[in-house]
């Protein structure tokens, strides 16, 4: 018995290190594949932008027969007389102030629900947060109403204004929560020191905010730089066309076979400002959706 206890069984060091190491290494075989199966898409637009037609329809695989540089090429300028240039310029005027605005105005009011009481605040928040089951094509023929009247088509403006109204039910919901995490005695504290509201947010609130706040900025220049609905009923000038209208453009003014290499390679291209800033923010991104989430 004594003899038992003093040698019990052992399991090898080594042994344990190797059942380590597999299953380690089946993870990111597994990860490894379901990512490929994620980017193919995006590989196989890759290829194509370098094939002709009749290559981009026979065939599935993603690497080009020959490398042909001319569709990033023609496609940038666009025969239109009028290059990518201009079209990515006409962007960032839509999507830095409505990224502005909206991390302005949705911060405001996140503040006001989340931190002061007044009357009806339950209902007025419940019926800010009963929008985002609102169609959007419910509003289309009122708001187009409006801005014609208002002789504001062809302009950036019916594209923008709503943001000064903190139009994103979902970015408020989102700033509310991480609100509520963060401890009131903070505003005690700056009030003590002298602090007013809007000192208190300003100075000690949004710098908590930095997280959330990064994931608002992100969420709203995604959707605002591949907005295409809005852009398309608004604008009616081509001088003046955001990047998602203009990609139609190679297929609108096709006489024959539409240029498809042209525009998937200015696709591909219209991806790198979301992808760039997406990778830029990423890690701000997770920690705004986790909090976000789970506090409050």
């Amino acid at each position: 018995m004594i003899a038992r206890i003093k040698n019990p069984p052992r399991y090898s060091h080594k042994s344990k290190e190797t059942e380590k190491a597999i299953r380690l290494a089946l993870r990111y075989i597994v990860l490894s594949a379901v990512a490929f199966v994620m980017l193919y898409p995006l590989l196989w637009l890759f290829g194509a932008s370098f094939k002709t037609n009749a290559e981009i329809f026979t065939s599935i695989g993603f690497w080009p027969t020959r490398w042909d540089f001319s569709s990033y090429i023609n496609g940038w300028s666009t025969g239109t007389g009028h290059t990518f240039t201009t079209f990515f310029s006409n962007s960032f005027q839509i999507v830095i102030p409505r990224v502005i605005f909206t991390i302005i105005t949705c911060s405001l009011v996140a503040y006001g629900f989340a931190r002061f009481d007044f009357p009806f605040k339950k209902p007025l928040f419940a019926i800010l947060i009963s929008t985002l089951f609102l169609p959007a094509a419910v509003t289309r023929v009122p708001m187009f109403i409006l801005w014609r009247d208002l002789g504001f088509l062809n302009t950036y403006v019916p594209l923008i204004a709503g943001t000064l109204f903190a139009q994103e039910a979902f970015f408020i919901f989102l700033l509310v929560q991480f609100f509520r995490g963060i401890p009131k005695e903070y505003d005690d504290a700056a009030t003590v020191d002298g602090c007013g509201t809007l000192q208190t947010l300003v100075r000690i609130l949004i710098p908590l905010l930095k997280p959330v706040l990064i994931t608002v900025a992100l969420f709203q220049f995604m959707w605002s730089f591949n907005n295409f609905f809005e852009p398309l009923i608004y604008i009616s000038s081509v001088a003046r066309f955001p990047v998602s209208v203009a990609l139609r453009l190679s297929m609108d003014i096709s006489m024959g076979d539409v240029p498809w290499s042209q525009t998937i390679a200015m696709s591909l291209i219209g991806l790198v400002p979301s992808i760039a800033v997406f990778a830029f923010a990423q890690k701000y991104f997770v920690a705004g959706i986790s909090a976000g989430g789970l506090k409050g």
